[in-house]
This record gives C-alpha cells, sequence and structure tokens, in this order.
C-alpha cells in the first residue's frame, strides 16, 4: 500500500494519475495546503520541501520497510521502477522520457505556475510580471509542439511519465488564456490522453476540494502566498 499525500493541484495529480495507470493500491492522506498542513512537523518529515505530493511506500521495491519520496519527478521515477511501467526500456527512450521529464519541472510547471499567479491571484496585477510569464509559457508550448510534431508521445513512440507530468499543467490552458490550437500537435496530444481512463480516474481525485479563488481568503492568502495584510 502507498500513502499518497495530496492536494488538488496539477503537481498532485501528476502522481493520482500515475497511481491510477499503473493499478498501484494507494490510500489519499488529504493535505490542506490553504490550512498550512504542509507545515506540520509529520509532513515535514516525508516532504521537507513543504510541498505536495508526497508518498509513504508500505512495501517498497527493496522490501525493507516503509520509505518516503518527495518532488513530483522523483515520485514518477520510482514508481515507474517499482510498477515497471510507463518507462521505456530502451536506453533512447530512458533519456528521452527523463530529459522531457526535467524539462516539465524545471520549466513548463514553475512557469505555468508564476504565469497562473500574476494572472489570477496576485493582489496587484503587475503587467510586466504576467507578460513576462505568458512569453515564456507560449514558448514553452512552441517547444512542446515542435516535439510532437516529430512524436507521438514526449518520450517517442511510447506514452511515459513524461506525458503524466505535463497533462496536468496542459490542462490549465483554458484558464490561463491559451489559446491550444495554436499549438496543433500540444491539442492533438492532449485529446489523445484525455481519453485514457487511468488518467480521468487520476485528474478528478480531489475535485471537488478545489478552492478556485484562494486570493479572497486572507488567511489562505498569506498560508499559499506569503501576502500579509
Amino acid at each position: 500500500m502507498i500513502d499518497l499525500y495530496f492536494a488538488p493541484t496539477p503537481n498532485g495529480w501528476k502522481i493520482s494519475v500515475m497511481l491510477e495507470e499503473c493499478g498501484l493500491d494507494y490510500s489519499v492522506k488529504w493535505v490542506n495546503i490553504g490550512a498550512g498542513e504542509q507545515f506540520e512537523p509529520e509532513f515535514l518529515a516525508i516532504s521537507p520541501n513543504n510541498r505536495i505530493p508526497a508518498i509513504v511506500d508500505h512495501d517498497p521495491i527493496e522490501g525493507e520497510g516503509p520509505i518516503s519520496v518527495f518532488e513530483t519527478g522523483a515520485i514518477l521515477l520510482y514508481l515507474a521502477n517499482k510498477a515497471e511501467k510507463f518507462l521505456p526500456k530502451d536506453l533512447p527512450g530512458q533519456i528521452a522520457a527523463t530529459e522531457w521529464l526535467m524539462w516539465q519541472m524545471g520549466g513548463l510547471g514553475p512557469m505555468m505556475g508564476q504565469h497562473g499567479h500574476f494572472k489570477l491571484y496576485a493582489p496587484d496585477r503587475i503587467a510586466y510580471a504576467t507578460e513576462r510569464y505568458r512569453n515564456e509559457v507560449l514558448r514553452l508550448f512552441g517547444v512542446m509542439d515542435r516535439r510532437l510534431a516529430e512524436h507521438h508521445y514526449l518520450a517517442g513512440s511510447e506514452y511515459s511519465i513524461a506525458d503524466m507530468a505535463c497533462f496536468p499543467w496542459v490542462q490549465t490552458y483554458k484558464r490561463q488564456e491559451i489559446n491550444l490550437s495554436d499549438f496543433p500537435n500540444v491539442q492533438r496530444w492532449y485529446e489523445i490522453l484525455k481519453q485514457r481512463e487511468g488518467l480521468r480516474r487520476g485528474m478528478a481525485l480531489g475535485r471537488d476540494k478545489i478552492n478556485r479563488n484562494p486570493q479572497d481568503d486572507a488567511e489562505v492568502r498569506k498560508t499559499l502566498f506569503g501576502i500579509k495584510e
């Protein structure tokens, strides 16, 4: 059994999608990030960066007691090795999947997160910041579109953890007012992935718990964004 410490965010959904796609047994441990539960000592013991998600595997690969893993890229790689799924067996495929996973973690996710923050949540709408991050997000969508013009999936011919990492962030395109039709290969990839039952189950987790307007609550705003009155 795997404990999934989770909140319904793009980063959280990366792992719920992977667990569903792999068919691994897991139990959800809800973390109310608006209430600051990510700063509790019990959570910090498994996720020292005070960010969700994290997992505790009670039946780890080596079979020697519970093991915890934090950071989504590390979790996806761990689960891929545990389940022996969604990481290509050949070396070029493994390299490609890892490259695009790291691309998401270092680029697509952080830049979409910053754009979304300044566009949707910032108390003062700063045109320079919003435009700067929007331009970078559009550049990254272009990078992804060019990759998918030549390959069915990000790692090549196989659906992999790289696709699972990117999908939850790409799904925010409407709220971030990105015209997906400007990136036809990303749009094609997105529509194909949307049909996967495991991905749909993973993406459905916690939908009823989403706070779409955290900026409206002073305490939540302070906890999530460090914004003091």
